[in-house]
Order: structure tokens, then sequence, then C-alpha cells
């Protein structure tokens, strides 16, 4: 039966670490969509600055410009609030997960401390029962 508790663990640590790995991943996306933003507004900056030092030519390009970089911004925008959210689903279930683990060892633990005490309790009263035929054996001789 204990065996069983330690497969149990070893499953519940790989889904663990499963699951660390998603959340690994998913902030990993974060941080792209993250520089992607930071990207694009530097890159509008840059162009604003273009477009005020060539009005004539700017003129007729920038409009349409900014309107795909309000279209971008506004989807990478909704990818971030969407990864916010796949990241708050996936710490749930890692928390969640880690609990279960964590009952599984504990659980673990308690039988092993009850094996050891019950394994102490044996051999204390195996000695017990060496010494007492030591000294029958002793008092009969003598």
């Amino acid at each position: 039966m204990a065996k069983d508790l330690h497969n149990l663990i070893q499953i519940h640590e790989f889904e663990v670490d499963e699951k660390r790995r998603k959340l690994g991943e998913l902030f990993r996306l974060m941080a792209n969509l993250e520089a992607q933003a930071k990207a694009l507004e530097e890159e509008l900056a840059r162009e604003q600055d273009s477009a005020r030092s060539n009005p004539e030519e700017a003129g007729h390009l920038y409009g349409a410009y900014a309107e795909t970089v309000i279209e971008r911004r506004e989807r990478i925008q909704q990818s971030i609030i969407q990864m916010e959210q796949a990241i708050d689903e996936s710490r749930e279930d890692l928390r969640v997960s880690f609990m279960e683990l964590k009952k599984y060892e504990i659980a673990q633990e308690n039988r092993d401390r009850k094996a050891a005490i019950e394994a102490n309790r044996r051999e204390s009263m195996e000695m017990d029962e060496i010494g007492l035929q030591s000294y029958r054996a002793k008092k009969l001789a003598g």
C-alpha cells in the first residue's frame, strides 16, 4: 500500500512539473507580446518624427500607417488580456496540483513515520526478549 503512494507522488510531481513548464511558456509568450507592443510604440514614434520632418510626403502615407498601427495595437492588447487570463488559470491549476501533491507527500510521511515507530517498537521488544532470555540463562547457569 505504501508503494502506491510513492507512485501517486511521482505522477503528481510530473504533473506539477508539466504545469510549471506550461506557466513558464505562458510567461515567455506574455513577454513576447509586451516586447511587440513596445516595439510598435517605438516604431510609431519614429514614423511620427519622420512625418514631422517631411510633411508633404507623410500626408498621404501616414494616415494609412496610423490605422494599421491602431489595429495592431488593439490586437496585441487583446492578446495580452487573453494571455493574462491564461496565466491566471494556469497559476490556479498549478496551485491545485501542488496542493494535491503535498497531500500525498504528507500522507506518505505519516505512513513512513508510523512504520518507523512500529519497527522501533518491534526491535525494542525483540531486544527485551533477548535480554530476558540472557538473564534467565545466566540465572539458571549461576
